[in-house]
């Protein structure tokens, strides 16, 4: 299920707003990387840890994984955007 859309988008959301051509391409690459079986594997993790700490389906802060092997809760637009480009 998609997030609610927001009144005042980031720089991001906006741009894929305009452009759907580009929009169709993110959801097609977002599609063949979120199926990876590593990609599954952290993101199972990372709901784990949410459920465990009470904050899943509650919308909030994502849990981030640190340098250091820690899971921390971090902004979403903070973690989402950290490593942009390296695949």
């Amino acid at each position: 299920m998609a997030p609610p859309r927001v009144s005042n988008p980031k720089r991001s959301a906006k741009y894929y707003r305009s452009n759907p051509e580009a929009r169709r391409k993110k959801a097609a690459t977002d599609k063949k990387v979120n199926a990876r079986p590593a990609q599954k594997a952290k993101r199972a993790e990372l709901s784990k840890e949410r459920r465990r700490r009470g904050i899943m389906g509650q919308g909030g802060k994502d849990m981030s994984h640190t340098k250091d092997g820690r899971m921390v809760p971090e902004d979403a637009s903070k973690n989402r955007a950290r490593n942009r480009g390296k695949k």
